[in-house]
């Protein structure tokens, strides 16, 4: 148990860094926005279009690419997909860090409804199964509650920091603690083992109190991988009432 919280400690540290570099940045993209496509304007219906238009796209690939990821994660481990996220999400970032004129927000917007598909929806589903590959059943719920604070936290930090930052740093400091994030995860995140070790203690504790019953019963199989689901599974989904 005790490596267990050891794990998640090291995953905590990376959710905050990620989370703060990531909403770093919601406070001054608006005003980043209208810089670029609409110079001198108090309204800019052009990037309200845009904006839109990136949050469509984000939302319906994340439908599409969430579970993928996910899928893959049950057969490469939870690290290695991990790092896909995290890292994409650097590029965006890095684009307005060097500059925020026009061609420049155009390279971030196309970066990031690109890389926001991955992820957004990714990073919040691979880290929640890491802790429940690492927590027993008991005690997820308390595991999840604690990850989704300071998840939050890390989201109050970016934007605090952003009131004392100008435009141009506070990309440039977003961009360090992405940076930040991923270096931390591939050095000290340890990869799980999908739960297994869990499942031997769960079976070892009925063994003990259920001496009567055959091995064969009482050993867990892991489920098998599912094929991702089909686009008619996901319209279903969205239909559904």
């Amino acid at each position: 148990m005790k490596e267990a919280a050891a794990g998640l400690g090291h995953l905590l540290v990376f959710a905050f860094l990620f989370c703060v570099g990531a909403f770093m940045v919601a406070p001054v993209i608006t005003d980043v926005t209208m810089a670029a496509l609409c110079p001198g304007q108090d309204q800019c219906s052009l990037a309200i279009y845009l904006t839109g238009l990136q949050q469509a796209i984000t939302g319906l690939g994340a439908l599409v690419v969430t579970p993928v990821v996910g899928n893959l994660s049950d057969r490469y481990g939870r690290k290695a997909l991990l790092a896909l996220p995290a890292t994409l999400s650097i590029v965006p970032l890095a684009i307005l860090a060097l500059n925020q004129t026009r061609p420049y927000f155009y390279a971030y917007y196309v970066a990031k409804t690109l890389t926001a598909m991955v992820s957004e929806g990714a990073m919040m589903c691979l880290s929640l199964a890491y802790v429940a590959d690492k927590v027993p059943e008991a005690q997820r719920p308390a595991a999840f509650g604690v990850f989704s604070g300071v998840c939050t936290a890390g989201f109050v930090a970016g934007t605090i920091a952003a009131r004392f930052l100008s435009v141009s740093s506070t990309f440039q400091v977003a961009t360090l603690s992405a940076v930040a994030a991923v270096v931390y995860m591939r050095a000290f995140v340890q990869e799980t083992d999908r739960g297994a070790s869990l499942m031997r203690d769960e079976e070892a504790s009925l063994l003990l109190f259920a001496p009567s019953s055959s091995a064969e019963e009482l050993s867990p199989m892991l489920p098998p991988l599912r094929k991702a689901p089909s686009l008619s599974e996901m319209v279903a989904l969205l239909t559904s009432r």
